[in-house]
């Protein structure tokens, strides 16, 4: 029997409900279609892993986190870059933190992955908008009846850093193992012959995870990994007068596929 790997990424209300805070338009229908095929499957998933995003509400990507110089908060989806911070554009609403929070947004210049984006405040840890879409959270209940057990994954308490992949955060804190490689979980999914990918946002969490799990797999192994893609959607609206997220999105799908991702849906998977 082959052994099954199911990684979904934040399927949480603020992601998934049409009243979350951080809503992906067509999440909802992603979550209830890959909740019927985890129904499907029930007994040939081995191991489902559910990421879980886990803010407070003073977070280095929330409003109030930033003023500028008349005091006033930045909109949410402004994006804020290391020349804004250099030049006093923007600056910690708490000025303890000015060079700490410099040296973050320089370092997200260099790395290349993303530059700061505000969102507003989503997944606070406790609240509605933290907990599991309801669809899929019953799905997941009803594969542990065969006493089975979910592995949550939490990710971006730590206010210091963007958490977008499960597997690492963007500027990891030396300070904080919970932001540095979960080689615990990269290697969970290395012995499996199929690792099934869903979640939201293809265009942020699901493709930092599945890149940062790809350059620590071995290419090899990439072509074991097969995204669901009716199961998963791009952060929506775009930045005003772009397709930013669009375009994120889809070009992290054309570079997997050149690596060797597969591409399936829920409904063709095993069918």
């Amino acid at each position: 029997m082959q052994k099954i790997e199911l990684l979904i990424i934040d399927p949480q209300n603020d992601f998934c409900h049409p009243k979350g805070a951080l809503y992906v338009k067509g999440a909802e229908d992603d979550m209830t279609r890959l909740s019927t095929m985890t129904i499907r499957l029930k007994d040939k998933i081995s191991d489902i892993h559910v990421t879980l995003d886990s803010h407070h509400l003073i977070d280095i990507a929330h409003p109030i986190f930033w003023v500028n110089s008349k005091g006033k908060h930045p909109d949410p989806f402004t994006i804020i870059t290391a020349g804004d911070v250099r030049n006093g554009l923007w600056t910690s609403t708490n000025p303890q933190f000015k060079a700490r929070v410099t040296e973050y947004v320089t370092s997200l210049e260099k790395n290349g992955r993303y530059p700061l984006c505000i969102w507003p405040p989503h997944c606070l840890i406790g609240s509605w908008g933290y907990g599991v879409y309801q669809p899929l959270y019953e799905a997941l209940l009803k594969w542990e009846e065969d006493f089975a057990m979910v592995d949550y994954v939490t990710k971006g308490s730590n206010l210091w850093t963007e958490h977008y992949s499960a597997v690492q955060a963007d500027v990891p804190d030396p300070q904080d193992p919970g932001t540095q490689l979960n080689w615990k979980l990269i290697e969970t999914l290395q012995s499996a012959d199929i690792v099934l990918l869903a979640g939201e946002a293809r265009s942020h969490c699901l493709a930092n995870t599945v890149r940062d799990i790809a350059n620590n797999f071995g290419e090899e192994n990439i072509k074991k990994m097969i995204l669901l893609q009716d199961a998963t959607s791009d952060v929506s609206p775009n930045p005003p007068g772009t397709n930013m997220f669009t375009d994120m999105g889809e070009g992290f799908v054309k570079e997997m596929i050149g690596r060797g991702m597969q591409i399936s849906t829920t409904v063709d998977f095993l069918k």
